[in-house]
């Protein structure tokens, strides 16, 4: 079970497309906690990362993927864009060189990735945050490989993962970014970043590959 740069590029497309289709929704919830752009902003980001899928085919998954970081941190606005940069930055930093990548070691680009967000946004679970979706969709994942599942299934528990921790930020009350100036007031509103999060991963686990571009 082996992970590609098609497989990849099937997943940043979808990635593109979800947000658009969710930008409305994200600018609606980061209005009531945050600047109204969150929506905006990623949608702007990885229209730009699409533009440069052309380039990016059948390049080793390190270099996609800093290319991806790269592109977020210079598009995306506010906190989102340094945060998703290093994820993916991070992830690309753990592929390195290869081609393709086994699914266990996936698992530790994304857990790499992970740390990465956490130690550049300074949070943790529980402040109300990206990193409260992204750690139980991690979790979710690595957990499902170690039981050798196939990638399909470890991305829809990923996706499942990082749902509940969107869930969970409504009744949080945010410590970290603009939202923690709302004090008591942000309880009651789910974060705009673990929402995007969520996207992502669904995003993935929605992701299939044609015949001519091959199967993981």
């Amino acid at each position: 079970m082996t992970i590609g740069c098609e497989q990849v590029v099937c997943w940043l497309e979808g990635m593109a497309r979800i947000l658009e289709d969710n930008r409305d929704f994200l600018v609606e919830l980061d209005a009531a906690i945050g600047d109204a752009d969150h929506g905006i902003n990623m949608d702007r980001g990885f229209k730009a990362v699409v533009r440069r899928l052309p380039d990016l085919r059948g390049q080793d998954i390190g270099t996609v993927f800093e290319t991806v970081g790269m592109t977020l941190v210079s598009t995306v606005g506010g906190a989102a864009g340094p945060l998703y940069g290093t994820f993916f930055l991070r992830m690309g930093a753990e592929g390195g060189s290869r081609v393709e990548v086994a699914a266990q070691d996936f698992a530790c680009m994304l857990q790499a990735a992970v740390e990465g967000v956490m130690e550049r946004g300074k949070a943790r679970p529980g402040d109300k945050t990206m990193v409260d979706a992204l750690v139980p969709a991690v979790a979710a994942f690595s957990s499902r490989i170690a039981e050798d599942e196939e990638l399909r299934e470890a991305l829809a528990a990923a996706a499942a993962g990082a749902e509940s921790g969107m869930k969970a930020t409504i009744a949080m009350q945010a410590r970290k970014g603009r939202a923690s100036y709302l004090g008591e007031r942000s309880i009651g509103h789910q974060d705009p970043g673990a929402t995007s999060v969520f996207l992502i991963f669904k995003a993935m686990s929605e992701c299939r590959l044609s015949d001519d571009q091959g199967s993981t």
